[in-house]
């Protein structure tokens, strides 16, 4: 009997993956042939797909999404494989098969896992995982001194790569609130470009402010305290050019509070493209509450601390593949909600770059023994970061570090009950998403 005839569409831009020390060729051989310890040797960012007859096998970094979808042609299956929802739409529209789609059909890549399906046709086959990245948890002595040396330090060395990678004289954003992830990022770029002797010009701290928000007086204040406030440049916008849909198209999610933080993300790169047409590189601090577990486990009646810190990559990872909570649509945590970053800063046209995403920095975190630290006590958790962090920047920098109470980004560029206004609490969001593929 003649199997079906198999096809893969690999709609991925090339040109976005960003590998050290390895060809895009090798890359792609890892992740086909190789084992987990060699698609974990893969160092950047990344999002690939490899095939070999009816094998395909997928695998992409955190920092970065990435989509699937199984049509069905008499011929036989079709993989199409993309960053986005939409560019998946519109091949199956090029194709004739538009009406098979719909946004809950498509799949998302899980973080850190190896994806492999068998293009077999119908029934659909069941996608397998093969976990990449699985780092030890609590190996670190309980010293927030010794664990901020070590997160600083590994944070300190993404960002040299990152920057000695940039075309020489590019100009150089910092998304920043004066928290603690922005100001570490931040610090910490100024620090390796002083040090290497790159021009300090080239550097901007960029603070959003839609009114009265609380963000720009904080950030102000962090960089008064360091004298260092000729970097803060202020982008100013209005609530009233925030739109709901158009952020939905944008991010192809509806959770509320990533749609709320992608919304600044689309205002701040409005504002800096409007006033820097040719701008290009930004950093942010995107992941670092994720990897030091500074979220108010309060507002989630789903969690609890033991939870927290019992769960290797809970926040990066959600409950993680093979469980029952696991969705394959949107896959979890980080690595579902990284489109609140990545899909604005790409639709503006920006290469951002996200370092606390990084393994290297997620395999300190995870090290950290939070619980001989914190013996589950929820103010202890949620100082720890703080404290960690200070350390780090002290060791590595000399600097004092002004440390502040954790604020969304959202509720930081604007007051929060005037952002209730665009993003009402009762309002219907996977409702309004799926009505725009109707």
């Amino acid at each position: 009997m003649d199997r079906n005839v198999e096809r893969v569409v690999d709609l991925l831009d090339p040109e976005l993956n960003r590998l050290h020390g390895m060809t895009l060729e090798e890359a792609r051989r890892r992740v086909l042939e190789g084992s987990s310890r060699d698609v974990r040797e893969i160092d950047g960012s990344f999002a690939i797909v490899a095939k070999r007859g009816e094998i395909v096998r997928m695998a992409r970094s955190l920092d970065r999404p990435m989509r699937y979808f199984l049509a069905k042609r008499q011929a036989g299956p079709v993989l199409v494989v993309a960053h986005r929802m939409d560019a998946i739409r519109d091949w199956l529209v090029s194709q004739g098969l538009g009406k098979q789609f719909h946004p809950s059909y498509t799949r998302m890549v899980p973080a850190h896992h190896v994806v492999e399906l068998h293009l077999v046709g119908c029934p659909d086959p069941e996608p397998t995982y093969v976990r990449f990245f699985a780092p030890p948890q609590g190996v670190l002595p309980a010293d927030p001194a010794m664990a901020g040396k070590e997160y600083i330090g590994a944070l300190a060395r993404e960002i040299s790569r990152w920057l000695a990678a940039l075309p020489k004289g590019a100009p150089i954003g910092v998304c920043f609130s004066g928290g603690i992830d922005s100001g570490a990022v931040f610090l910490v770029t100024y620090y390796v470009m002083k040090k290497s002797g790159m021009n300090l010009g080239r550097l901007k701290a960029f603070t959003l402010d839609l009114g009265e928000g609380a963000d720009l007086v904080q950030a102000r204040r962090f960089l008064q305290a360091l004298d260092l406030e000729l970097f803060l440049e202020p982008v100013e916008g209005s609530l009233d050019e925030l739109d709901v849909l158009e952020v939905l198209r944008v991010v192809e999610d509806y959770k509320p509070l990533d749609l709320e933080c992608a919304s600044m993300v689309l205002a701040l790169c409005k504002g800096i493209r409007a006033r820097y047409p040719d701008w290009r590189f930004l950093l942010d601090g995107d992941g670092g509450d994720e990897n030091l577990k500074d979220y108010p486990i309060e507002e989630n009646p789903e969690l609890t601390i033991q939870s927290v810190l019992g769960n290797s990559m809970l926040y990066q990872e959600g409950w993680g593949v093979g469980k029952i909570k696991h969705s394959l649509t949107y896959s979890g945590g980080l690595s579902r909600s990284c489109t609140r970053v990545y899909a604005p800063l790409r639709m503006l046209g920006f290469q951002g770059f996200s370092p606390f995403t990084r393994p290297a920095l997620i395999e300190v975190a995870e090290a950290i023994p939070f619980v001989g630290l914190t013996n589950y006590d929820h103010g202890d958790l949620y100082r720890l970061k703080g404290e960690i962090v200070l350390h780090g920047i002290r060791a590595l920098t000399g600097l004092e570090m002004p440390i502040y109470p954790k604020r969304r980004f959202q509720h930081g560029a604007v007051q929060a009950q005037r952002l209730r206004r665009i993003f009402p609490e009762t309002a219907d969001y996977r409702q309004k998403f799926y009505a725009l593929w109707s």
